[in-house]
């Protein structure tokens, strides 16, 4: 499937820039059956991209603790390191939605990119501690841009119909990256902690020169000047049910599915199953395997059964399996919950990505939109291993991944009165009316 998805190769799919009506047809097409439609050569390159990007950063992942403990600083410091790219995240995000609104997708994809390639070329050669800790915050600042314009472009090019679909290529993309990075940086080891973040410069910069040659911007421009609205607002977003839902089912999701589960569950490992790091790898690795095993169909579902009943199933799927796995002592249901988690995690993404594109659709700049939708979901990465770990020390890990799986079924319970808002050919604004 992915050697099709990636070849963007195909001239006869690229729009022609100087005739806007070639621009890719992101509404209602009642001629075409639903499901038979192309994934759009734009599309294809944000997806490729995606998989650079994830690649580099799972070369980088492993070794930066390392890295910075070689400057003799103890373990919390270390950790300050990974923190620090995760908050400058959160705490740029608003800015990096009004300079997708002001400059458009494609130049804030391409300036994000640019500038995580030159902190980590910077982190390659950092002489203090705090040099190390200043470029990785910078880093964090230019991945904010490039993801919430990345999202933006999506929603833009798109079409209505393969919004879930087109949400679960990308997500495997990363998900692919992030299981092979972690490999490639393992094979690196030989050449000296310095070499992998030279090497995620280098992929960035690839991954710009393909945007910047692949991507053109004509099509984007042609599409604002023919409805020259202006971009959503946030509050705009807020009135929509579905979008609120999101926010809520976002923060639960970095809380629990990407905070708490890397946190945690290496030390669970060790204290609650009673098992070594190995154990613990494993269950990280199937969690990936199920969310990967989910994506190969949830995608499509979503287009076909609509938003809602997806991110619900998965939810609810994910609580159930995150609540377990704070209470089982065995080794093999340990890893069966893991791989039943990362299944309920790949099920929910697609359609929660494809709700909130459904609220901005294709025709509006949605920077300011996306990016609170981004803040949700790292804010919930940041506190949640930061009061889960408290609460396992308090009380002990059943809490904690009970708490953390509590919340994903608050997250379910406010779906429930959030309306679908998957396009139809017979309602083909169907965001306008999931207030």
């Amino acid at each position: 499937m992915f050697h099709k998805l990636f070849d963007v190769s195909r001239p006869n799919e690229d729009p022609t820039p100087t005739d806007p009506s070639n621009a890719p047809v992101t509404g209602p097409q009642p001629t075409v059956a639903r499901g038979k439609e192309k994934v759009p050569s734009q599309i294809k390159v944000l997806i490729a991209a995606a998989f650079v990007i994830a690649i580099g950063y799972g070369i980088v992942a492993p070794v930066l603790p390392q890295f910075a403990s070689s400057f003799g600083v103890g373990v919390a410091a270390a950790s300050a390191v990974v923190s620090a790219f995760a908050l400058c995240r959160l705490l740029f995000a608003p800015a990096s939605g009004a300079v997708v609104n002001k400059l458009g997708e494609r130049p804030t994809y391409l300036i994000g990119l640019l500038v995580v390639a030159l902190s980590s070329a910077a982190t390659a050669f950092a002489e203090t501690y705090w040099q190390l800790l200043l470029f990785r915050g910078l880093g964090g600042v230019g991945s904010t841009m490039f993801t919430v314009s990345a999202m933006g472009l999506i929603v833009r090019l798109a079409p209505p119909r393969m919004r879930g679909r087109i949400s679960g290529y990308y997500a495997t993309a990363f998900l692919l990256g992030g299981i092979l990075g972690p490999v490639v940086g393992g094979l690196l080891a030989g050449f000296g902690m310095q070499a992998p973040f030279i090497i995620y410069a280098v992929a960035l910069l690839i991954a710009s020169a393909v945007v910047y040659f692949r991507l053109k911007d004509e099509t984007l421009a042609a599409r604002k000047a023919k409805n020259p609205q202006q971009p959503m607002k946030f509050r705009e977003a807020f009135e929509v049910g579905a979008y609120r839902s999101a926010l809520v089912s976002s923060f639960a999701t970095g809380w629990t599915a990407y905070g708490v589960r890397v946190a945690l569950i290496p030390l669970l490992a060790v204290q609650l199953v009673g098992e070594g790091p190995q154990v613990a790898g494993l269950a990280l690795a199937v969690f990936a395997a199920g969310n990967a095993l989910a994506l190969t169909f949830t995608g499509r579902l979503t287009d076909k059964l609509g938003r809602k009943p997806l991110i619900l199933t998965g939810l609810i799927v994910c609580a159930v399996a995150t609540i377990g796995v704070g209470l089982v002592s065995s080794v093999p249901l340990f890893v069966i919950l893991s791989l039943i988690s990362g299944m309920g995690s790949g099920t929910l993404n697609p359609g929660q990505q494809a709700a909130v594109a459904d609220v901005i659709g294709p025709e509006r700049a949605g920077g300011k939109v996306l990016s609170r939708y981004q803040m949700s979901a790292d804010a919930g990465q940041i506190l949640g291993p930061i009061l889960a770990g408290a609460l396992a020390d308090a009380a002990g890990f059943g809490w904690a991944f009970g708490v953390s799986g509590g919340l994903m079924l608050l997250a379910a319970l406010a779906w429930l009165p959030a309306k679908e808002t998957m396009p139809s050919e017979e309602n083909p604004d169907n965001n306008k009316q999931a207030a």
